[in-house]
């Protein structure tokens, strides 16, 4: 026996043994459907993920069985069940922690032209496997009463998970013509599982790039979002950006790449921006943060379009952060982005900055109160971002920022302590404003909230007396 058949009799062992401790949820369900007369496969990512030992929680199906049989069968067994995408075969459902995806084998049919398949129900497990977008996901495992059984593999997706590579069961350029989102799927699974494009992939995609346009913003970012959470997201924007994907779905990637010449010697942008995305990551705990992570790749985006060389041969980026977070704002709605994550990624961009200016901690606790005030409930990430900004080869300069933002965090500390930092609000509300001033509730009120709350970030909690001469004084001097 080889190594690889080593190997894979390893993997296969172990992934027997990861659908074993499922066996509460796979059994009683395949029994259901032995008993209706149908059979049951796990496939495609699920499979995957369990040769790979990444299981989770969420199980995809396929089965002869058609979509109203289906529904029925799982009336009687989980927790829940919804029809959405019944007309493309498919019903969910979930069952304790367990979301279940199940499909009717399918034969599908492309114009090229759409990305919506002309669905046909199918009849036999290898013509639904063969369908499906790449051969690592085109593998099966049968589910019984008595748990897992064979396993399927027509298109020798076993080889291709060995070899760590990611390839389409036909050749790349029908597949992409077909669902040019795949595109995507191959460099998010690139992200993911750390594997490498199949050259003839990699072609299809540098050639069909253009053709992403069929797919709407939305597929787009979710895949992005899934790309740049992975594990090995590096890698895959570099794939996007080499392939040309990245010119169409994000330029602004592609667009850092600055010339270095021998007159304007400076850090290349982009790829300083791929080391403060990985130093970011390395600063996470518990699960991957989408805010962050975009945050560190697009912090520096409007570096390109604000350089300017300057006379003895320096070159500057002159509120770079203020034109970056504008084009964030920009690119992250045209991809359809929440705007709660738009405006935090922006707001991240827009801040990042500012901690040069604290210089060996030379800032007052007013500059200290702002920056915690503008920051808000971004604070967390915005130490990670700044940290992770940090991408000289000057170990003693590289020592000094480190240490300063120290300094800054351990004020930041001493000061919320006091004055609670994280709810910064005036020593007046409304209603003692209308009241001292005797006005009635309009423009004048929030000028004045306004007002109280400068004052409070600059000299900090103010006793009610204080607070109250302080009005008066500025409602006297606009009396003036």
């Amino acid at each position: 026996m080889t190594e690889s058949d080593l190997r894979r009799a390893r993997l296969l062992a172990a992934a027997a043994v990861a659908l074993r401790d499922l066996g509460d949820v796979l059994n009683p369900l395949g029994q259901r459907f032995a008993d209706a007369g149908h059979d049951l496969f796990l496939v495609g990512g699920s499979v995957r993920d369990a040769v790979l030992g990444r299981l989770g929680n969420d199980l995809d199906f396929t089965t002869d069985a058609r979509p109203e049989a289906i529904a029925a069968i799982l009336q009687e067994w989980a927790d829940a069940v919804w029809d959405t995408g019944i007309a493309y075969g498919t019903v969910s459902a979930r069952k304790g922690g367990h979301l279940v995806e199940i499909t009717t084998y399918r034969s599908d049919a492309y114009d090229q032209i759409s990305r919506n398949p002309e669905v046909t129900f199918g009849d036999s497990l290898d013509g639904d496997l063969i369908r499906r977008d790449f051969t690592i996901n085109a593998m099966a495992v049968a589910i019984t009463g008595a748990g897992a059984a064979d396993f399927h593999d027509p298109l020798d997706g076993m080889s291709a998970l060995l070899a760590g590579t990611i390839d389409t069961p036909a050749a790349p350029e029908t597949s992409f013509g077909d669902d040019p989102l795949r595109m995507l799927r191959a460099v998010r699974f690139v992200g993911q599982l750390g594997f490498t494009l199949a050259p003839r992939a990699v072609e299809a995609i540098t050639e069909m790039a253009d053709q992403i346009t069929r797919i709407t913003p939305e597929r787009i970012r979710v895949e992005l979002d899934k790309m740049i959470c992975g594990e090995h997201a590096l890698e895959a924007i570099d794939l996007l950006v080499d392939t040309g994907l990245a010119d169409r779905v994000i330029p602004e990637l592609p667009g850092m790449k600055l010339t270095i010449d021998e007159h304007h010697q400076h850090k290349d942008v982009y790829a300083h921006s791929l080391t403060v995305l990985q130093q970011a990551i390395d600063l996470e705990s518990g699960d991957p943060d989408p805010v962050l992570r975009w945050a560190a790749l697009l912090h520096d985006i409007g570096k390109p379009p604000t350089r300017r060389h300057e006379p003895g041969g320096g070159v500057s980026f002159h509120h770079h952060e203020v034109v970056g977070a504008k084009m964030v704002r920009k690119r992250l709605r045209v991809l359809r982005y929440p705007k709660s994550m738009v405006d935090d990624i922006s707001q991240l961009v827009f801040l990042h900055l500012r901690f040069h200016g604290y210089g060996d901690g030379k800032w007052t606790d007013s500059a200290v109160r702002r920056y915690v005030t503008d920051a808000g409930p971004l604070l967390d990430r915005l130490h990670k971002l700044v940290r992770a900004d940090c991408t000289t080869r000057n170990k003693r300069r590289a020592r000094r920022l480190q240490e300063n933002y120290d300094d800054l965090e351990r004020r930041i500390v001493e000061i919320a302590a006091a004055e609670d930092l994280q709810r910064v609000r005036p020593d007046l509300d409304g209603n003692a404003i209308m009241a001292l001033l005797d006005i009635p509730a309009g423009p004048l009120v929030g000028q004045a909230w306004k007002h109280l709350k400068e004052v409070r970030l600059d000299r900090g909690p103010l006793e009610r007396d204080e607070a109250e001469a302080e009005l008066r004084r500025w409602w006297a001097e606009r009396q003036d």
